[in-house]
């Protein structure tokens, strides 16, 4: 199993999470930025470990703290750590705040630029801006994409998947109450979809509250066999090989 999407230095004891991961089946954990001021973690934890990889960006809520210095910060960072192998977590996010959706757009466009300059894959956060979202990735045709923890309908799932972009899904698919995700899982082939559990938020069922691990992948597999009528290995080999072909993993 891979997790596409963990930010496991939020974790309490990241060292201690890693270890169990690994004993539990995770073979690689893409760990994403969120800020600036998360860098250096991001950086020093895929070093540290064989099994990681990281990618930097600033997510929608910290557009505040995106600027020149800080898009010159991502391209030499990326230059000096081989690590590092896609530009995320990034995107639009209309849940909070609304007064900033234009601010929120022009950071998304400069960091699908430096995406575009290295030829990276992105790993985008879109909460209740599906509409303007997709329409900025499509203007700047971007084909390696990843919808972390999509949370948009089976029609909006559809169009993703004609772009050849990849659906995030996390540790929601396993509440009972999410009717719309498990419909989505079971109507898109399992060659468009990714595992990822969004550590430590979203902590799947019977975890939920709980902070959430790299762990705790394989309920979410568990979960979209079960949602798919096939295996855990079936969930297991094909979202495996997505992938290590997305982020190019050996």
């Amino acid at each position: 199993m891979i997790d596409t999407h963990s930010h496991i230095d939020m974790l309490e004891n990241p060292d201690k999470s890693i270890k169990e991961s690994i004993e539990a089946g995770v073979e690689h954990i893409i760990l994403p930025s969120s800020s600036p001021d998360n860098f250096q973690n991001v950086i020093e934890l895929s070093r540290s470990y064989d099994c990681i990889s990281g990618a930097l960006g600033v997510h929608p809520e910290d557009v505040l703290k995106f600027d020149n210095t800080v898009s010159k910060d991502i391209f030499n960072l990326i230059k000096q750590n081989d690590k590092i192998i896609a530009i995320g977590e990034i995107g639009l996010d209309y849940y909070w705040d609304k007064t900033n959706k234009e601010k929120q757009k022009d950071i998304f466009k400069c960091q699908l630029e430096i995406a575009k300059t290295l030829d990276f894959p992105v790993l985008i956060h879109d909460r209740e801006a599906h509409l303007d979202t997709y329409e900025i990735l499509k203007s700047f045709e971007m084909k390696k994409v990843i919808m972390h923890c999509f949370s948009g309908s089976v029609d909006f799932a559809k169009e993703c998947i004609k772009e050849g972009w990849y659906l995030g899904i996390g540790g929601v698919v396993t509440f009972k109450n999410a009717k719309k995700m498990k419909e989505v899982v079971k109507d898109i082939p399992l060659e468009n979809i990714v595992l990822e559990t969004d550590a430590p938020y979203l902590a799947p069922h019977p975890f939920r509250g709980e902070e959430n691990s790299p762990v705790y992948l394989k309920f979410i597999a568990k979960e979209i066999a079960n949602i798919k009528d096939t295996t855990f290995d079936c969930v297991d080999k094909i979202t495996t090989q997505n992938a290590k072909r997305f982020f190019n993993l050996k």
